[in-house]
């Protein structure tokens, strides 16, 4: 970004891939050259992460025109050794795995993924219509067969990383960071039969010398979203900071930061469904001046040129930008930042709050990585053990669980040494 320099995350340890019979090293010179060969061939490298190796595919980066990328294949992420770049939890651990092949649907020959969403990107005049609560298009609905809004933003949190931590990521991840890896994260995804990326709006970080800049860029976007009399009005996605939502003169607004000088309309239906639905979320970014509040909404301009939000879903997270959805998420997560652990913060996407999920995944374990389960009070009983099993059908991985109803946070599992860590992985990875 022109005039803006933000730190950037450290990378992962790179990955070791086995491509058309020969090793290499992700970044090194020859390598660009061999998975453009491969792509070419239709080749299938295989990560060398373990001993076995594990299959991947080679995809074409959007808009770059020779560019390519090794991607792992649909579902295959809990196969690759816990603290490899291409390592995530079993989609059961979490929300994934109800929309996974449903509601998102990614095609390995060409390297897109379709996701089909449950609420609206367009609009014929008037106000934006609310779904009914439990709807596919509702931002809380259940249902694995649309993304809602906050499903949406959880898939999107995840395919950007952002949900993975690590020691080296300290002090390192800026909302700078945070907007560049979901903006990569949306690109080769299509919803209703277009790039998600066109209809993306991410404030980017505010500079008041670039004030003229960013409003001309910010103006520019904002342009496919503006009302037309007579012909229906595409919406945009909205992914940003909130920093308050209250009364205006006329109705409501939401501030995001980074947007300082243009305020978010919302009418009064809305913000007294906000209230409602989030409530829990709202007092837990009330309770600390150091939690964000992630909002995602759509939106649209009117021909005055304010944007006017259709629908919303809201997601605090820590400073480290890692969401959460209560006070016991929020211990164990500073805990384990505070502890230097590797681990994957698990998201609920579509599931109601009374399904259990893997809250998290350590990654700085050996063979298998840990789940991690809080069980908050009033979720005891057949929803844990269903949870569990779930996420861990054949018993074969370690399970921590936490509930802070009736116990002090147990120990964690003792991270793995470099030696033991080693000890299942390629050869090669040892040298």
């Amino acid at each position: 970004m022109a005039g803006l320099r933000e730190p950037a995350e450290p990378a992962p340890r790179r990955s070791l891939y086995l491509v058309g019979g020969q090793r290499f090293e992700a970044g090194e010179p020859a390598f660009a050259d061999a998975i453009a060969a491969a792509h070419a061939d239709r080749q299938r490298p295989r990560c060398l992460c373990l001993v076995e190796g594990v299959e991947m595919y080679v995809a074409r980066l959007a808009g770059t025109g020779d560019g390519f990328i090794v991607k792992r294949m649909p579902g295959t992420g809990s196969r690759h050794a816990p603290d490899c770049p291409s390592y995530e939890p079993p989609p059961e651990a979490s929300g994934l795995g109800q929309v996974l092949g449903t509601a998102i649907k990614e095609d390995p020959t060409t390297g897109e993924t379709a996701l089909r969403l449950g609420f609206s990107m367009s609009k014929l005049g008037g106000r934006a219509t609310m779904p009914a609560p439990g709807s596919p298009s509702d931002s809380v609905a259940s249902d694995g067969s649309k993304l809602s809004l906050r499903g949406l933003l959880h898939y999107l949190w995840d395919q950007a990383e952002l949900t993975r931590w690590q020691p080296g990521f300290a002090g390192k991840r800026s909302w700078g960071t945070v907007r560049k890896h979901l903006l990569f994260a949306a690109e080769n995804k299509i919803a209703r039969g277009e790039a998600l990326r066109s209809r993306l709006y991410i404030p980017e970080p505010f500079s008041i010398e670039q004030r003229d800049a960013l409003n001309a860029r910010r103006v520019a976007q904002w342009s496919h979203a503006v009302a037309t009399p007579g012909k229906p009005q595409h919406l945009m996605l909205l992914i940003g900071e909130v920093k308050e939502i209250v009364p205006a003169r006329y109705g409501f607004k939401a501030v995001v930061k980074h947007v300082p000088d243009q305020a978010f309309a919302l009418d009064e239906q809305l913000y007294r469904r906000l209230g409602r639905r989030f409530d829990s979320e709202l007092a837990l970014w009330a309770s600390a001046d150091n939690v964000h509040m992630i909002v995602i909404a759509t939106f649209g301009v009117s021909e005055a040129g304010i944007p006017a939000i259709g629908e919303m879903s809201l997601m605090p997270a820590t400073p480290q930008w890692l969401p959460i959805e209560d006070s016991f998420e929020r211990q164990l997560v500073e805990r384990l930042v505070a502890d230097g652990r590797g681990f994957i913060k698990g998201l609920r996407y579509n599931l109601h709050r009374d399904q259990c999920l893997a809250t998290a995944t350590l990654t700085d374990t050996a063979a298998a990585g840990s789940l991690m389960f809080v069980v908050p009070p009033g979720l005891e009983g057949a929803a844990v053990v269903e949870g569990i099993h779930r996420a861990n059908p054949r018993g074969d991985t370690p399970v921590w669980v936490w509930k802070p109803a009736s116990e002090a946070m147990p120990q964690f599992t003792t991270p793995a040494t470099t030696a033991s860590a080693l000890a299942h992985r390629s050869p090669a990875l040892a040298r």
